[in-house]
């Protein structure tokens, strides 16, 4: 099943229903009329989310238009709850290593992740607005899981039937904002601004044996300006799956329905699968030659980020942005 959620309809826009090929969808208001009210009663909705989808894969269902993803919202526009991982430890470890600092090996043995702002999410079309170039604006393709209610110290063993919904994501970082953040020892915060998900959430089957054991099993593939930036294999080289994220996270606190967690940046050990941000780029240019070479996103720039099943069609649709300068300066 795929579900989405249009911009009409107020803050938390309009849940719909769409089909397998991304083209048709249909509001469902005598069901759900918000992503969230669906996730709040999710064993209920769901069965009756479900029966939609399959009369609309049937063309029997009344009221169904073409669906199209730049009228699409996050299909959770705002969320209760936003944590981001680091599940790829040799992402963390390049970071490192550029900057010539050893790698604890916790690290290896206990997730990295932060909460981050979930009240403002971007749409798949919407644009990346910043206020300046210099702040060093990189895109970063990732994975993310929704859950229902999770119990505080749920296992890993126990955390994969929380995972109701899955997306592609565009987290994205300014770079030049992030070490004198971290400096503070308090986290990020400016330098992460509002992140974009998929045009539509799916249901764990819709990957079939694609995703087992809280891991994706397909390449993520991120293009820059119409040029391939990089596909690695979403499967290979997660130090820490989905499963595991969870148990990390309700190592002492419940969390609610409509949790999103996010992977962190795939990345792999075989560079020929290249990159999904600017970042770790820059961080092998330093690595091999002392310096980078290829520059931060500026205004103008086009990324893509999207999922093909193993016949070559899209899962999630793309998320495509554009970087443009932002323009509010009414406070």
């Amino acid at each position: 099943m795929k579900l989405a959620t249009l911009k009409s309809g107020g803050r938390d826009g309009t849940l719909v229903v769409v089909s397998k090929d991304l083209s048709r969808s249909v509001v469902v208001p005598q069901i759900a009329g918000t992503m969230q009210d669906a996730l709040d009663d999710w064993e209920d909705i769901s069965p009756q989310l479900q029966e939609i989808a399959e009369r609309l894969e049937a063309g029997t269902v009344e009221g169904e238009t073409t669906f199209d993803p730049a009228i699409a919202a996050s299909p959770l526009p705002r969320a209760y709850h936003w944590v981001d991982g680091s599940a790829y430890v040799n992402h963390v470890e390049l970071v490192r290593k550029a900057r010539g600092a050893e790698m604890p090996d916790s690290f290896w043995h206990e997730p990295l992740v932060y909460q981050g702002g979930s009240d403002d999410f971007l749409g798949p079309r919407d644009d990346i607005l910043v206020p300046s170039e210099e702040f060093g604006i990189d895109m970063e393709a990732e994975t993310a899981i929704i859950t229902d209610d999770v119990p505080m110290s749920c296992t890993s063993e126990n955390a994969g039937q929380h995972i109701k919904l899955m997306m592609i994501v565009n987290d994205v970082s300014l770079r030049n904002l992030i070490p004198a953040e971290l400096a503070k020892g308090f986290g990020f915060y400016q330098s992460k601004p509002s992140t974009a998900f998929s045009p539509v959430a799916v249901t764990p089957d819709e990957l079939g044996d694609a995703f087992a054991d809280g891991v994706f099993n397909l390449p993520l593939v991120t293009t820059l300006n119409g040029e391939i930036f990089g596909m690695p294999e979403c499967g290979v080289d997660m130090t820490f799956n989905f499963n595991q994220l969870i148990a990390h996270i309700t190592k002492t606190r419940r969390i609610g329905a409509g949790t999103i967690v996010g992977s962190g940046t795939i990345s792999n050990y075989d560079r020929s699968r290249g990159s999904s941000c600017i970042a770790e780029k820059r961080m092998l240019e330093t690595i091999e030659s002392g310096k980078p070479s290829t520059p931060f996103m500026s205004f103008g720039d086009t990324v893509r980020i999207e999922m093909l099943d193993t016949d070559g069609n899209s899962i999630f649709g793309a998320i495509e942005q554009q970087v443009a300068k932002s323009q509010e300066h009414d406070c």
